[in-house]
Parts: C-alpha cells; structure tokens; sequence
C-alpha cells in the first residue's frame, strides 16, 4: 500500500512511502502515481497468467488452435472438470499432497518457531554465533545442498536407513527455514520477558513456555509461517519427483507432469487449475495475516 490511513486524535492521516506533506506537492503526487502505475503492471503481470489457465481450462479443444487464438471462450464446457477429476484420480494426488502440507506446517512451525524463541528468549551460549551462521545461511545457494541432502536420503548418517520413497524429505526440510527463524526471532523478540519470567515461577518448563505463553501471543506470524510453508509444500516438483518413486504416493504437481505428454491441451490446463486452486485460495482468504505477521515482525518491544 502506497497510503495507509490511520485515526489518531487529530484526525486521519497518510502514513507510508510518501507522506502527508509529500503528498501535497506536485512531485509527491506525481511519485505516487508513478508508484500506483508500476504496482497495477506488477498485479496484471502477476493475475494474467493464472486467469488464463482458469479461463481457458472450459474452453473447446478447437479454440485453442484456432488463429488468433481466443482470450474470453466462446463456449464453456463445465463438464470437463468433473470428467478430467474422475479420470485421473485426482481425489487421491489432493490426499496425498495435502497430508505432506499438514505435517510440514506442524512440523515447520514447531522447529523453526521453537528455534526462534531459543534465540529470542533462552540464549544460550553462543547463541550469537549461531544466529550468525544462520544469517549467513540465506547467502548460500539452494543447489547446493541438494546432492548432500539427497545422499542422507538415501542412507542416512545415523542408522543407515533410507528416506527414499517416503514423505519425511519433504516433511523434515520444512523446519530448517534460515529465513522463518529470523522471522520468528524479530517477532518473540517484542513479547516481554516478564510474562516468561513469571511462567517460570509458576513451573512451566521451557517447551511449556513456548506453547501457552508465546505461541498464543504470536498467531499472526505462526499463521503467516503455516500459510507460506503450506504453499511451498503444496507447489514443490524437484523433491517429490527426486525422492517418491511410486505413482501411488505422487502428489499433485508429480502427475501433471506424468500426464502432460497424453492430455490435450483443456484437459492439462483443468489439472493446473486443480494445482493452483488450493494456495491461491489460502492466500486470498488470509493474505492479512501474512502482511500482518512480516511486518510486526520488524517491531520490538
């Protein structure tokens, strides 16, 4: 939001990029309107693409190749969702995917919140260095790590067992998020010592703490973090396709990709849009709680 309005006992004023008096000038207004221009280009770019998938997934076999091609459809054929769902299961792939999503939320939120408020609240020794090599852990690139991660899959360090084919890959590499830890730590850094303190002369222990002190405290971020480790769970290829080798266990993202090569060209558009249905809609309906839970995150106390 370019102008955010908020009462206050003088009345309403802009809070944001450009201020009140900005504002009143000829090159604040002309700014913002540069900056409102450059943000409905960036929604449009961002819209387009997944409004044509949904449009064009009840439009005729024929009006795809036809030239030039048609954007709004000339006939819609509705039956083709029920049919394309029936035919390739996909009741099962929802199953499959959203019970990888459940368990990586919950696991997500607990290491890596837990790993905040260790951070934030407990400190350990050397907890300074360890919040260091965590910031540096943002500058490494993801590819990486993927022929290590991928050898621990394969035979574990401990034990020598093999993760292959299972869903642990996915589940486990959701609670080592450098990125959600600093968001965690910046948030529990505002909740006030005292009420932990007092927690403590009560008896809780440390895990106790976090779960009926801090975690209740802190719903807009731990909201946040489910939403955007749902969506990355939801929306991830390279780790399912690398790890799960039986059809039985593919998520959703896996068969569009097995089937791409025997679907005409409405039938793989109505399974993307089976694809992005889920997180666009958790987004739509809780995007406040993302914008909400990042930026309180920035505020101490």
């Amino acid at each position: 939001m370019l102008k955010m309005h908020r009462k206050t006992d003088a009345g309403s004023k802009r809070t944001g990029v450009i201020s009140e008096m900005d504002y009143k000038g000829l090159h604040g207004k002309a700014l913002y309107w540069i900056l409102f221009a450059l943000l409905c280009i960036a929604v449009a770019v961002s819209l387009i693409p997944p409004l044509y998938v949904f449009v064009s997934s009840v439009k005729d076999t024929k009006e795809f190749y036809q030239i030039p091609p048609t954007i709004i459809p000339k006939t819609v054929d509705l039956s083709k969702i029920v049919e394309v769902w029936k035919r390739y299961d996909f009741k099962r792939y929802y199953l499959n995917t959203a019970f990888v999503a459940v368990f990586s939320v919950t696991w997500s939120l607990f290491s890596n919140g837990l790993a905040g408020y260790v951070l934030s609240k407990i400190k350990p020794r050397g907890h300074k260095i360890v919040f260091a090599l965590v910031m540096a852990s943002l500058m490494i690139p993801t590819t990486i790590s993927i022929v290590p991660l991928y050898k621990n899959f394969v035979s574990f360090p401990i034990g020598g067992f093999s993760m292959i084919n299972t869903y642990f890959p996915m589940i486990l590499m959701t609670g080592c998020n450098a990125f959600m830890v600093i968001v965690y730590k910046s948030f529990f850094d505002g909740i006030p010592t005292d009420l932990l303190d007092a927690a403590e002369i009560d008896g809780c222990g440390t895990v106790a703490k976090f779960c009926h002190i801090v975690a209740p405290l802190s719903k807009s971020v731990l909201a946040t973090g489910a939403i955007l480790a749902f969506n990355a769970t939801w929306n991830d290829f390279f780790w399912p396709y690398l790890v799960l080798k039986e059809s039985s266990k593919a998520t959703v993202m896996i068969e569009i990709f097995a089937v791409r090569g025997s679907v005409s060209q409405d039938k793989l558009l109505v399974l993307l849009a089976f694809a992005i249905l889920p997180p666009a809609l958790i987004f739509i309906f809780f995007q406040k709680n993302i914008m909400q839970g990042l930026t309180m995150s920035g505020i101490k106390g």
